[in-house]
């Protein structure tokens, strides 16, 4: 699905807590957790940041849907037509919103890739006469040459593609042990938001 333009606006407007009247009871508030693994020369950390905000009004003739957001600040906004299955909303329905920022690091040995930058979306949409839903990604990938590496200060250089210069200080001294000039670190950043609507709970 293609996100609409009105529901990443709802995103930004429940986290950013936009001031207007206020309605009770708000849903849970936002939840946050990252996680970090490490393993076979690869090193990556997530977080993932989940807002949930109640539908207290809807008007499928104009698709304008009011939201009741976490700190009880209410939030109206417009679904583009691309969003499918509006008519399944209903009031008191729960708008789960999933926002994901990930960074991987990889060594890579000297001939193993070519040094460049690589980008990727995908995007995903609920199938008709489900619950409006889907979700998009966006990840960028740049290979970068190790031009230096200073283990008296736990330091290496990195060149980009372009030939611009970084240094990066290194956390755990270890990681330098087999780490040579020529070797290549693969850095992959990813940004991924789902947005999902679920039945209002039961009573």
């Amino acid at each position: 699905m293609r996100t609409s333009r009105g529901a990443v606006l709802a995103v930004t407007g429940i986290l950013a807590l936009a001031a207007c009247a206020k309605q009770p009871p708000a849903p849970p508030p936002p939840t946050v957790e990252t996680t970090t693994t490490e393993g076979n020369g690869k090193i990556e950390q997530t977080s993932v940041v989940t807002v949930t905000a109640t539908v207290t009004a809807i008007d499928q003739a104009t698709r304008k849907v009011t939201l009741l957001g976490p700190d009880g600040d209410s939030l109206q906004i417009t679904v583009g037509p691309e969003v499918r299955n509006l008519a399944q909303v209903k009031k008191g329905d729960l708008v789960v919103v999933g926002y994901q920022e990930s960074i991987a690091l990889e060594l890579k040995k000297k001939g193993s890739v070519d040094p460049g930058v690589a980008a990727a979306a995908v995007t995903d949409r609920a199938k008709v006469g489900d619950k409006p839903g889907g979700g998009a990604a966006d990840s960028v990938t740049v290979v970068a040459t190790i031009t230096k590496v200073d283990k008296t200060n736990n330091k290496v250089t990195l060149k980009g593609p372009e030939g611009g210069l970084a240094v990066v200080k290194v956390k755990d001294p270890t990681k330098l042990e087999k780490v040579k000039v020529g070797d290549l670190v693969e850095i992959t950043y990813t940004q991924a938001l789902a947005i999902s609507v679920e039945p209002a709970p039961k009573k």
